[in-house]
């Protein structure tokens, strides 16, 4: 029998000088140096405090301890004890515009041949339909890549565990003239899809009416899937893999000639990457549910997915199912029944340990899946709940006037009301594994907000972080807590406001 291991409180000292003397593995200290942050954080000592506000007429973006302005041409870095300016592209005409952007950061563990592969990197597609790849630091340009004079491209979007990422064209809609012709337009939509670490071009994937079907609103790549949605609220998933192994005509290689292009270079204008992904028949479907707004989640462990069923008599409720069978597990169906203007969140925990995070106004509930026994369904249980104190005082339905008369509520006072502590939303931090859970409260006229910092694991709460500026839930907020930064972003009518805090000592 093994002897059973001791565990030990390790100080912060203690900490700081093993990583001094470089004891363990990069990886270690690394644990360790983010379990000394983690305890400085979260002791009393230290609070966070508002550094700096910076407002623009076009939206803000924060992406990994870095704040742009002006669509990405001013970049300013969070490292300091308050941002400063990094780097200011050159005005850019609407052609060049750019249209979306991705972070790009190579894993730790991999080494590239080239040092610029190594460093994060910004993906930007412009409107002219360029891709270009700028370093995270300076701005410099690194690469840049024509994707096609044929398509027009729009959006982009990770499939992370695949290290691809994908460019999405505007969707092609008939026009009343041809639909009054009686010409029906077979091609939906393309898909660029990109490797990453270094960037090569896997190829275009054509979505046509002919092989996925009629009706099509949407097609999405994710965890190796693509995912087909359509008008009759269904989702059909494919495996990306099947569809390249059968249906990829040629392989292509940046900046090298392809017979498709007819000895013309892959990525060059004016000839772009022509579509080598063309798929004759309809490849098998792995998987078909029919839910509201086309949305279906997959993960969990084992494997389940989350739908709502499209019937108006399931409206509200967030059904779980085994992925293998389909089977409702054993406390499957959640319903918050809150009365509010914004839905309750329901979607699998991004700490990848298989739990489910239900998010309402008024309670957060982290969820588990437990397998049981071969022929049993698995089954929902609760992991924690967190709740706000508006629940231990639910508002009376019957209010008595200064005269005596008594006077009953008409309409129910709402969960979300501005008036009322709310939950607003949840922000993870998978390096300290701590829950920024957001919650509001205008009881004194004036909405503010403070930052409930919780334990991931069993949800206690570590500590609260008041928020300076006031708080108007009339207007989109956006919140990032990364480490020792908060961040908030809010719109005001047409302007923008950043505001920064910083872990400071008292």
């Amino acid at each position: 029998m093994a002897p059973s291991r001791r565990t030990r409180t390790v100080n912060s000292t203690d900490l700081l000088s093993r990583r001094a003397r470089g004891i363990g593995d990069p990886g270690t200290l690394f644990r360790l140096n983010l379990k000394v942050l983690r305890g400085i954080i979260l002791q009393g000592s230290r609070n966070f405090i508002k550094v700096w506000s910076k407002t623009s007429k076009s939206t803000i973006m924060y992406e990994s301890g870095k704040i742009y302005f002006e669509n990405y041409q001013k970049c300013y870095s969070c490292v300091h004890t308050e941002p400063q300016n990094l780097y200011k592209l050159p005005k850019r005409s609407k052609l060049e515009k750019f249209e979306d952007a991705l972070l790009c950061q190579c894993p730790l563990e991999k080494t590239m041949a080239s040092p610029s592969d190594q460093k994060p990197s910004l993906l930007f597609l412009t409107a002219s339909n360029w891709l270009y790849r700028l370093s995270a630091e300076t701005g410099e340009e690194l690469q840049r890549v024509y994707l096609s004079s044929k398509h027009k491209f729009r959006s982009l979007s990770w499939d992370v565990s695949q290290e691809i990422f994908y460019v999405k064209s505007v969707k092609n809609k008939e026009t009343p003239l041809a639909r009054q012709a009686g010409v029906s337009e077979n091609t939906v939509m393309h898909l660029a899809i990109f490797h990453v670490f270094p960037l090569q071009i896997v190829g275009i994937l054509e979505i046509t009416k002919r092989v996925f079907g009629n009706g099509i609103t949407d097609a999405v790549l994710s965890q190796g899937v693509l995912a087909v949605s359509y008008n009759n609220k269904s989702v059909k998933l494919f495996s990306f893999e099947h569809i390249l192994h059968r249906h990829m005509t040629e392989k292509l290689i940046l900046g090298r000639q392809s017979l498709l292009l007819r000895g013309k270079t892959v990525g060059e204008a004016p000839f772009g990457i022509p579509v080598n992904i063309q798929v004759t028949d309809c490849p098998p479907v792995l998987f078909e549910v029919s839910c509201t707004n086309n949305g279906v989640q997959i993960g969990g462990h084992p494997w389940h997915y989350i739908y709502t069923p499209p019937q108006k008599n399931l409206k509200g409720t967030h059904h779980i199912c085994s992925l293998k069978d389909g089977t409702v597990a054993t406390n499957g169906i959640q319903n918050m029944k809150c009365c509010s203007l914004e839905s309750d969140e329901i979607y699998f925990h991004p700490d990848e340990s298989g739990r489910i995070v239900h998010m309402g106004p008024t309670t957060i509930n982290v969820l588990k899946i437990l397998e049981l026994n071969s022929g049993l369904p698995s089954e929902v249980v609760q992991d924690y709940s967190m709740t706000t104190h508006q629940n231990n005082n639910p508002s009376s339905q019957v209010i008595v006037t200064s005269s005596g008369r008594t006077v009953k509520r008409r309409f129910q006072q709402l969960d979300d009301d501005p008036d009322r502590e709310t939950f607003r939303m949840v922000e993870y931090d998978n390096e300290l594994d701590i829950l920024g859970v957001v919650v509001t409260n205008g009881e004194e006229g004036e909405g503010r907000a403070h930052v409930r910092l919780h334990d991931n694991q069993s949800g206690q709460l570590q500590r609260t972080v008041d928020l300076v500026e006031p708080w108007d839930e009339t207007y989109q907020h956006e919140l990032c807590f990364d480490k020792d930064t908060i961040i908030h972003i809010e719109q005001k009518n047409n302007n923008f406001c950043c505001h920064v805090y910083k872990l400071k000592g008292t």
